[in-house]
C-alpha cells in the first residue's frame, strides 16, 4: 500500500525529474520523452521511473540508455533540489500502460460488439 507521504514523493519526483530531463540532460541519445510516473520503494532505496517517447515513431531504447547514463547526475540534482536524506537510485523503464489500455479496449470492443467483425467480413 502506498502511503500519502510516498504518493506525494512519487508525484514530486515525477515533476522534478521531468523538468531536469527537459532542461539539463544534454545527452543526445535522450530524445523527447515524457515521464509518466515514478514509484519509490518503501525504504526509499530505489525508484522506478516510467518513460514514454513523445513521438510514437521514435524508439525508446536509445533514450533509456541515455537516461540510465544520466541517472547519477539526476540523483545529484534531486538531492540538491529536494533536500532528501537519501535520494533513491533511479531505474528507468518503458511505460506499457498505454499499450495495455489499448489492448483492453480491443478486448472489450470484441466482447461488446462481437458481430461487427463478422458483418464487415460478409460485406466485403
Amino acid at each position: 500500500m502506498v502511503t500519502k507521504r510516498l504518493a506525494r514523493l512519487n508525484e514530486q519526483l515525477k515533476r522534478e525529474i521531468s523538468e531536469l530531463v527537459h532542461r539539463k540532460v544534454r545527452d543526445p541519445r535522450v530524445g523527447p520523452v515524457t515521464i509518466t510516473s515514478v514509484e519509490v520503494a518503501g525504504d526509499l532505496s530505489s525508484a522506478r521511473v516510467y518513460v514514454r517517447a513523445q513521438n510514437t515513431n521514435d524508439g525508446l531504447g536509445e533514450s533509456l540508455v541515455g537516461l540510465e547514463a544520466a541517472a547519477a547526475f539526476l540523483r545529484g540534482e534531486l538531492g540538491r533540489l529536494l533536500h532528501l536524506r537519501r535520494v533513491p537510485e533511479l531505474r528507468f523503464q518503458k511505460d506499457h500502460s498505454l499499450d495495455q489500455a489499448r489492448r483492453i479496449e480491443e478486448i472489450l470492443a470484441d466482447v461488446v460488439h462481437p458481430d461487427l467483425d463478422e458483418d464487415e467480413e460478409h460485406h466485403e
